[in-house]
């Protein structure tokens, strides 16, 4: 569960009008002149090949850049296209993915991988509407797939684009809401290179956050993340590396051996059942092989 923060209504007016073209160059060439000078080498930034792209963006959707530095390059060397991830079995790919956290994402990305396969020839669609549509991808994902891998000019915000837009255009403003930065986006969007412009946003807000409070607490979208320690998050977590390791066990040894509640494993082993991780026979469960 995340918890949404609350803060009084206020009506915003952004610090310089979208149509002032003297004001969005120079917000420009401050943002770009940032990057040039104190941008990121990220391994995924290295590649403009949309299925190294597409990994990166569901990796990065609620797991820290460093954590995801760790497993890209091990991931997208055991599995190296859409392909080869398509026809992947799921206990491979989940056992691949151990340590980024949210493994629904790994069955939404192999099944990412299956859709280009079956339905667009092993292409990825340049498509923010079509790749919307996808499993685990909404438009703001989508939207960051097309301006990194396709370098197309798509208006999207994420946390770190926030948190640069708040702070430089809503200084005095206790909330902001996204629609009203939406319009500042499109105005101030580096038609040139949109890849070099939104890594040159997300690098800047990323740096922000280190050195101011975080505007994003102004934000009428901001959340606070739940605690880790002791959520089904990590029961969840904990089930599926025993499964992994184990192969298969029955319901009453992995309640037995993680050792939590048997109400609450219950109905997280249902869950998860649900949700395509698993699979019965019997009394054995197993990681679904589907």
């Amino acid at each position: 569960m995340r918890e949404t923060h609350q803060a009084p209504l206020t009506t915003t007016t952004p610090r310089f009008s979208p149509d002032d073209p003297v004001a969005v160059e120079t917000f420009q060439e401050m943002v770009l002149l940032h990057y040039s000078r104190h941008g990121r080498d990220l391994p995924w930034r290295r590649t403009t090949d949309p299925y190294r792209i597409l990994v990166s963006e569901i990796m990065l959707q609620q797991t820290q850049v460093d954590r995801v530095m760790q497993k890209f390059g091990k991931f997208t060397e055991r599995f190296l296209d859409f392909r080869a991830l398509a026809g992947a079995p799921l206990p491979e790919v989940l056992a691949c993915w151990q340590g980024l956290g949210y493994n629904r994402r790994a069955i939404a990305l192999r099944r990412c991988c299956q859709k280009v396969m079956e339905e667009f020839e092993g292409a990825l669609p340049a498509d923010v509407d079509i790749l919307a549509t996808f499993p685990g991808i909404g438009r703001a994902t989508a939207s960051s797939i097309c301006a990194f891998a396709f370098d197309l000019p798509v208006i999207f915000i994420e946390t770190n684009i926030r948190r640069v837009f708040i702070h430089f255009f809503f200084p005095d403003n206790s909330t902001v809401s996204d629609t009203e930065i939406l319009p500042l986006v499109k105005a101030t969007l580096y038609h040139e290179s949109p890849r070099t412009w939104y890594n040159a946003l997300m690098d800047m807000g990323t740096d922000l956050k280190t050195t101011i409070q975080n505007p994003n607490r102004r934000s009428r979208q901001y959340t606070k993340q739940a605690a880790f320690e002791g959520s089904d998050r990590k029961i969840r977590g904990r089930i599926l590396r025993l499964l992994i390791s184990s192969g298969r066990m029955t319901k009453k040894q992995v309640i037995a051996t993680i050792g939590e509640d048997s109400g609450r494993m219950d109905q997280i082993i249902k869950n998860l059942e649900a949700e395509g991780f698993l699979t019965r026979s019997g009394s054995y469960l197993s990681i679904s092989t589907k």
